[in-house]
């Protein structure tokens, strides 16, 4: 089993709509260990958890889970309204296959709207 370092303690869900989207999802616990750091006695979930949560959520539903992925630049990222404790985040992915790597991008939801909209780029390592 492969050990990761992230900044992010929830627990990610996935799964696929029956219109075939593929959504992932995650309720930030007060728990989560950035809080105590990130603006103390007014926490936010900092931008970086926000990209490490749809990273983390691009990796658990790769359209091709045979082959080795992995995160080889944040193509864009554009942050709309605060992540507090207790809310829960949901994105719908967009995967797009380009020669040797691909492209996820989704728009994050939370209770206040649009959190934010990242697109992420991804290379085969087995590719290389």
């Amino acid at each position: 089993m492969s050990r990761v370092c992230t900044p992010v303690a929830g627990r990610i869900e996935h799964g696929t709509a029956p219109d075939g989207t593929t959504r992932v999802s995650m309720t930030v616990g007060p728990e989560e260990p950035v809080f105590p750091g990130h603006y103390p006695g007014f926490p936010i979930f900092p931008g970086v958890c926000v990209i490490e949560f749809l990273h983390r959520g691009a990796l658990a539903t790769v359209p091709e889970p045979d082959r080795a992925w992995a995160l080889s630049g944040i193509e864009s990222a554009r942050f709309m309204n605060p992540v507090l404790p207790g809310d829960t985040l949901t994105a719908e992915l967009t995967w797009r296959r380009d020669g040797a790597g691909g492209r996820c991008s989704a728009s994050v939801t939370g209770p206040r709207g649009t959190i934010a909209r990242i697109a992420l780029r991804f290379e085969d390592e087995g590719a290389r």
